[in-house]
């Protein structure tokens, strides 16, 4: 049976606007074991970037507990909450979230940065390794403002693994991207998923769940459902199939 790496039950975030409350979250429980490919669905104010942010150990819940990898987090203090991130998760964000006229090592390398246990020479190497994984074995000294946007979201794909976190944790990913591009990066998340990878795909775009193992809509702040895909599309194969671009 699967290690189970989220835990989440009878979750809720409360919001205070003015004289109102708001429940971004109302009662939301599930839970992610190791090597699912999970989207998270759901239309502007259903919740989805509210549960983010609390998976992401960046907010706290108001009610509910959150167990991450085993570990409650919701009443971890700041410090503590930081360090879960910092081991146990990798961030991928629609806008990449790189510094400019940076390597692409020294983007990759930024995590490891906290951690004195790990020398710079191995930091370099992991970023390597973390680089070539993701395809990016020639641009390893490239600046990210001289990467297209696809190359981009490859290096914080990259920065994302060189922790080795028990989940992905992706922010519409492929939200800026074109067609072409946004199947190639969805081809290598599914590369990584058959690997054996964790991962949580923030999306609003419906598409999404043909291409992961399983599929949890939000509305309003609760689950509507949560599905299983027997029939998951090859976005590579999709790609193989796409007419050829003029230039």
């Amino acid at each position: 049976m699967s290690k189970e790496i989220i835990k989440i039950t009878d979750l809720h975030r409360n919001f205070i606007v003015g004289n109102e409350t708001v429940k971004a979250l109302n009662g939301v429980s599930f839970s992610v074991n190791a090597g699912e490919f999970v989207t998270i669905m759901g239309t502007s104010g259903s919740g989805k970037s509210t549960l983010l942010n609390l998976l992401g150990c960046l907010d706290t819940p108001s009610q509910g507990e959150y167990l991450l990898d085993g570990i409650k987090t919701s009443t971890m203090s700041r410090d503590k909450r930081a360090d879960m991130r910092n081991s146990k998760i990798g961030f991928i964000f629609q806008n990449y979230n790189l510094l400019p006229k940076t390597s692409a090592i020294e983007n990759v390398e930024l995590p490891l940065i906290y951690n004195p246990n790990i020398p710079s020479d191995e930091r370099k190497a992991r970023a390597i390794k973390a680089l070539e994984e993701v395809g990016l074995g020639e641009r390893l000294y490239h600046k990210s403002n001289q990467m297209s946007g696809g190359q981009q979201q490859r290096v914080a794909i990259a920065r994302a693994l060189v922790n080795n976190p028990v989940i992905l944790l992706a922010d519409e990913a492929t939200g800026n991207l074109d067609t072409r591009t946004s199947l190639e990066i969805l081809a290598l998340f599914q590369d990584l998923y058959k690997e054996g990878r964790t991962i949580l795909f923030v999306t609003h775009n419906p598409e999404m769940e043909e291409f992961s193992s399983r599929n949890i809509s939000l509305r309003d702040g609760k689950i509507i459902g949560d599905t299983y895909n027997s029939n998951i599309k090859d976005a590579r194969e999709i790609l193989r199939q796409l007419p050829k671009s003029d230039d």
